[in-house]
């Protein structure tokens, strides 16, 4: 973990309530896909934890939704503005022993995360294939950053606006042969993905985070293997360890 000053470069809308936003400063201590900044505020006493879309040596991409008076103000900031980040918070996933067709399920906020995740795959020969879910068509975003690095896409909505109508699981069923899955998204959803996965895999979970470093305990978990923290030793969670 590093505590550091970011400026923000650039920021922009991706959807209703969605917003992308580029910062500027020291990304050394994020070394994984499916890690989180943890960003102060004015005006507010806790940090709010946003997942990592892309980094790279000194450049930062966050996505996230708005969804209470955190994520408001963020998406009133204005490039120039300086924040006061943590940085490298959580484990992260790993690529080890995914096998050469992973798929990649990201539903509504949890699809940012997908795309670091699916460079690094893709940097070790693998051939990952994206399911990304949304309510309706108005909320999809995203979907021209997996086609610009060549990963296929199985969209999904809801209503059937666009793409495959129903859920992430009906995208599974459309996606093909798989041979681990990674997830991100809603417990109800991650619920679902674990159910009908016939693979190992990987799920990151949301959690309410007091510190977002391991100190308040706030985000304890049961896993198989006792008490964990998703700030500290999650995020993500393998599938044998979970307990629903």
């Amino acid at each position: 973990m590093k505590q550091g000053i970011f400026e923000i470069a650039s920021t922009r809308r991706l959807a209703p309530g969605t917003f992308e936003m580029n910062l500027a400063g020291d990304t050394s201590a994020i070394t994984a896909p499916g890690q989180f900044v943890n960003i102060r505020l004015d005006g507010l006493f806790l940090r709010r934890p946003i997942s990592v879309c892309d980094w790279s040596d000194g450049e930062l991409t966050i996505q996230y939704k708005v969804v209470g008076r955190g994520t408001r103000a963020m998406s009133e900031l204005r490039p120039g503005t300086r924040l006061d980040l943590l940085t490298g918070l959580g484990n992260g996933y790993t690529i080890d022993g995914c096998g050469e067709r992973p798929l990649l399920i990201g539903g509504g906020a949890g699809v940012p995360p997908m795309i670091a995740l699916a460079k690094a795959l893709l940097a070790a020969g693998a051939k990952p294939t994206a399911v990304l879910g949304f309510n309706r068509e108005s909320e999809v975003f995203d979907v021209d950053r997996f086609e610009a690095l060549d990963v296929p896409v199985v969209l999904c909505t809801a209503g059937g606006s666009r793409g495959v109508k129903g859920f992430v699981t009906d995208g599974m069923k459309a996606a093909g042969a798989y041979t681990y899955t990674y997830a991100c998204g809603p417990e109800p959803m991650l619920r679902a993905v674990y159910g009908l996965s016939t693979a190992d895999g990987q799920y990151s979970f949301e959690e309410r985070m007091g510190c977002g470093f391991g100190a308040c305990m706030g985000c304890s978990c049961q896993t198989r293997y006792g008490a964990k923290r998703i700030c500290k030793d999650g995020p993500v969670l393998r599938k044998e360890e979970i307990v629903w």
